[in-house]
């Protein structure tokens, strides 16, 4: 049994507090092994729908994992008639172990999805105790348009991104399309706090997803 001092927990707490998402180590390497020990419906769920469009949003980290990114994705999805496509942990706590990052993100429905798509938008969750939005992605235009938009609504949307978070791996789910080229969207905590309070989308939340779709609109 390991048993933590309280300065050693202290120091455990405020690590995670202050990394970024993308930088935890995932408990599973791929979706299979998670599969194998976590139980569908019970522990997670998955959801894909088709759109009228060649655009997909997709929350890999939905529910439990990275709130509120199911429903962002779900809703922007919505507004354009686009596909969507979302994996979430449903457990009542620890649903961190189910984040699989996305260079290894493997889920079958979705990866089919986004396969069969010319463009995809990835809602992801960071740390963050400042309102901000860090854009990547391999789509250059489609990156630079979301990000001058969210700017003009009055988003925190800086041009400099994290390495860890600016999804420029051609392996990352949001990259796999037709074209190779997708959009990430890194929310802080502090931003997704302001798009949803006691689980009720703010009229921020509304702003964000129509100036995302205003951009996608032009793509």
């Amino acid at each position: 049994m390991m048993i933590r001092t309280a300065s050693a927990t202290a120091a455990a707490l405020l690590a995670l507090a202050v990394a970024p998402v993308a930088e935890a180590e995932d408990t599973y390497a791929d979706y299979a092994e998670l599969a194998a020990h976590e139980t569908e419906g019970v522990d997670y769920r998955r959801e894909v729908r088709g759109g009228e469009t060649d655009l997909v949003h997709i929350a890999i980290h939905g529910g439990g994992i990275e709130r509120p990114t199911t429903e962002l994705a779900d809703r922007a999805a919505t507004s354009g008639g686009h596909g969507f496509g979302t994996f979430e942990g449903i457990k009542p706590s620890g649903n961190s172990v189910l984040h699989i990052t996305s260079t290894n993100f493997d889920e079958p429905m979705i990866s089919d999805l986004v396969s069969g798509s010319r463009y995809t938008v990835s809602w992801h969750g960071a740390a963050g105790d400042t309102a901000t939005t860090y854009v990547g992605g391999l789509a250059a235009e489609l990156r630079d348009a979301v990000r001058a938009e969210l700017r003009a609504a009055g988003f925190d949307a800086p041009d400099t991104v994290p390495d860890e978070l600016a999804g420029d791996s051609p392996d990352n789910i949001g990259n796999r399309n037709a074209r190779g080229q997708g959009v990430q969207l890194e929310l802080t905590r502090a931003q997704r706090d302001a798009l949803v309070k006691d689980g009720v989308p703010t009229a921020e939340f509304d702003d964000y997803v129509a100036a995302v779709e205003r951009a996608v609109s032009r793509r």
